[in-house]
């Protein structure tokens, strides 16, 4: 599987992982370990969010009895007080490949972290979190439409939005699973393959009337008009990563590393709202979402001033926030 923005990898030669956020070239990607952008060769990297356990000699036209697919919680230890860390997983014990978008609640909305496909009798890293930030990560949305590369019974897509918190996970428990290393916790997305439902559905009549009056929607024309203040065409990147802020930060903690971070940050704001341009980019990386929480947190009280979203992924990844200024 190619490596792509987002994945996590571990590194061939040395001891580590990280998050992949943007290429430099065809042969070379830059890795976020700890909070730090660091290049490698992409030969130099194994990738890890897939991993692979199907049986091979599994025939793939065969009836699977007991199928199911999990949305799987695996912290990293066995022992709970002693758990620091979780991963997320989409596990498909089924004979049926997916294709899903993974999403968490982030205010009254979802953002999507992952989508894509996942074959059968395969589990998937969706996302890792430390354990206090769990209770930010309480709800997670999940939707999944089923195919096989063969003929096969017709499924219903799924979509579940799974609450999780400490309590949830300390009431319901771990329970071992020789798929992952430690003990799991695990709620069922689907489990219902075999009950043979049927999927074809007729249109009403009411349903014919209502496709004769849906109209294709035209977008109004937009015609452009020159802008008086020549600061409302500046577009401005900003890269908060620690190595292009700071000659040295050896000796600072994790905290004072970050205060730096939001320093710059809020002098870029203020300027950029002050001087009315027409968008900022703050380039913030992946990490263990901190420092996005903290920006996202100061951009909530300028509601009247702007408008924030995700950076274009293409660029990006998940590793930027865009910031468009609102000038009357």
């Amino acid at each position: 599987m190619a490596i792509r923005i987002g994945h996590k990898v571990r590194f061939l030669n040395e001891k580590g992982e990280g998050i992949v956020t943007r290429f430099k070239d065809k042969k070379t990607a830059f890795v976020e370990v700890d909070g730090f952008e660091i290049p490698f060769p992409l030969t130099n990297l194994v990738l890890i969010d897939t991993e692979i356990v199907f049986n091979e000699e599994r025939n793939e036209t065969e009836e699977v009895k007991n199928e199911a697919v999990f949305f799987v919680i695996e912290p990293d230890h066995e022992m709970p007080l002693l758990h620091a860390q979780y991963g997320f997983y989409l596990f498909n014990s089924s004979s049926y490949n997916l294709l899903f978008t993974y999403s968490v609640k982030d205010g009254n909305n979802y953002q999507i972290i992952k989508h894509g496909e996942l074959g059968a009798f395969q589990k998937l890293l969706l996302k890792q979190t430390h354990k206090q930030f769990l209770e930010e990560l309480a709800y997670h949305k999940i939707e999944i439409l089923f195919f096989k590369k063969h003929h096969h019974t017709s499924q219903l897509p799924c979509g579940q939005v799974i609450h999780v918190n400490e309590n949830i996970l300390k009431y319901q428990g771990f329970v071992p699973n020789h798929d992952f290393k430690f003990p799991v916790w695990a709620t069922i997305l689907k489990d219902d393959f075999t009950e043979g439902k049927k999927i074809a559905q007729q249109l009403t009549d009411y349903d014919v009337e209502r496709l004769k009056n849906i109209k294709e929607y035209k977008s109004p024309e937009k015609k452009s008009i020159p802008h008086n203040n020549p600061a409302f065409f500046i577009e401005k990147e900003i890269d908060l990563h620690a190595q292009h802020l700071l000659d040295s930060f050896k000796g600072m903690s994790n905290h004072e590393i970050l205060q730096v971070q939001l320093k710059h940050f809020q002098k870029n704001l203020d300027e950029a709202i002050t001087n009315h341009y027409y968008k900022i980019v703050f380039i913030h990386g992946v990490g263990n979402g901190r420092l996005k929480q903290e920006l996202v947190g100061i951009l909530k009280g300028y509601k009247n001033e702007l408008n924030y979203r995700d950076g274009d992924y293409k660029k990006y990844g998940f590793g930027a926030t865009e910031v468009i200024i609102k000038n009357s």
